[in-house]
């Protein structure tokens, strides 16, 4: 199959609809070598380029009035190696279909996210992460991918080919090349036990290190205005398998987390004054529940209702204190809050701009309904955030720039110059990258 070329300038939005872009063509290519032919003609006709993926990022890091790559052809699974225990796909796969088909052959991502709609890509270059003790982003779980870079080469990179460009790409904001593919480590497929529990937020919060220390993966929910939280532990499981049922589980993750919360979410935004009476009922609706299922069944589950959201990245140590602030900046601020605040886990990585790069981490994330202004609240929790030596996630809202990174990330020298030898004409440059990654 050939790739498709679509000439006109077409509005792209992102997910959440608060990013758009009106490029002068989009490409949709079916291989590498056609990946790599698109980069080459962009730069010839002096238009930059930049790779999207399904839009799930909330800033403007794909946004392009050049060349916009869609993945919609380059995808699937290319190779099953069960002697390295990898998988290699195609840069525009969805995490879901990668999921799915490494399940069928009985294996699996050691750690995900819990959203599974994104491109293999587009997740990784954004730092996607889950929570864990000791098991990271899925980006640090890259051992290999393939990078066309601003003249138009196929890059292979690992820990033994182009280990310099490894140690960055693997969360490279698209500032370094486009991924046509990408190598992971996998295992056997596993059966993890999911349990989830409401807790006080007085309780949780006193028992953060102990509930992490205990758990494999270990997050929680705080809902704004209560003094109430939803925890959730998942611990590999010998089995049996039994997922929840099939009614109960309709009701809990369709019917109470999008059905029903859309509904609050909607009045919370047309009155805001009924927001903390939703959410002392939200946060009681959720009941105990415990469950055993295979990998992505467990870390994922479906988000239906449309939000905007920042989450910041800080020393472990210093998240609940911070939480802390967060809820009493909330109690005596005007603000109405509808969507929970979630925490979770990272143990520390080796990736250049991951958001925990060198040090153990806690990343709080705040939300707010689709078409609600955000701007207040998350100004207001951003400047917690940073006053505790902050790392925003690079795909989510957030005002840092260039200066302010240089000063978080021990390794931020070393990506702009990997990015001045690779791409020096920003080939794949943009606004966003110009105010986070400098010139």
């Amino acid at each position: 199959m050939s790739g498709i070329t679509r000439t006109g300038r077409s509005t792209w939005r992102n997910w959440a609809g608060n990013v758009t872009a009106r490029p002068v063509r989009e490409v949709s290519p079916a291989s590498a070598r056609e990946l790599a032919d698109a980069v080459r003609q962009a730069a010839g006709d002096g238009l930059r380029v930049k790779a999207v993926g399904t839009g799930h990022s909330f800033t403007a890091t794909a946004a392009t009035d050049g060349v916009l790559i869609r993945p919609d052809l380059l995808t699937g699974i290319r190779e099953i190696d069960r002697t390295a225990m990898t998988v290699t796909v195609e840069a525009g796969t969805p995490l879901k279909r990668l999921n799915a088909a490494l399940a069928r052959e009985g294996l699996s991502l050691t750690n995900m996210g819990d959203i599974m709609d994104q491109t293999v890509a587009g997740a990784t270059s954004t730092g996607t992460h889950g929570t864990g003790r000791e098991s990271a982003s899925i980006a640090a779980q890259i051992k290999a991918l393939e990078l066309v870079t601003a003249d138009g080469s196929l890059l292979t990179c690992s820990e033994k080919e182009n280990p310099e460009i490894f140690a960055a790409a693997r969360i490279g904001l698209g500032a370094l090349g486009v991924i046509a593919a990408i190598t992971f480590a996998v295992e056997p497929v596993f059966l993890l036990t999911a349990r989830e529990e409401p807790m006080t937020f007085d309780k949780v919060t006193a028992e953060f290190d102990a509930l992490f220390a205990e758990n494999e993966h270990f997050e929680f929910y705080w809902f704004p205005h209560t003094g109430n939280c939803n925890t959730k532990r998942n611990n590999r499981s010998a089995g049996p398998a039994a997922p929840p049922g099939q009614i109960s589980g309709w009701i809990e993750d369709e019917l109470l987390s999008n059905g029903v919360f859309q509904l609050a979410c909607s009045l919370g935004r047309a009155a805001p004054v009924t927001i903390p009476a939703i959410a002392k009922i939200s946060s009681r609706a959720l009941s105990a529940r415990t469950y055993t299922d295979i990998p992505f069944k467990v870390f994922t589950s479906p988000r239906r209702v449309r939000f905007v959201e920042m989450e910041y990245a800080l020393p472990r140590e210093a998240a609940v204190g911070a939480l802390r602030e967060v809820k009493a900046m909330i109690e005596r601020s005007p603000l109405r809050v509808s969507f929970p605040v979630e925490v979770r886990t990272a143990p520390a990585d080796d990736i250049a701009l991951s958001t925990a790069s060198g040090r153990e981490t806690a990343y709080i994330a705040v939300h707010l309904y689709r078409g609600t202004p955000y701007q207040s609240y998350f100004t207001a929790v951003e400047r917690i955030m940073t006053s505790h030596g902050g790392r925003p996630h690079w795909g989510k809202v957030h005002t840092r720039d260039a200066e302010y990174f240089a000063g978080v990330y021990p390794r931020f020298g070393e990506f702009t110059a990997l990015r001045d030898r690779l791409d020096p004409e920003r080939l794949f440059g943009n606004d966003y990258l110009r105010r986070v990654l400098g010139d």
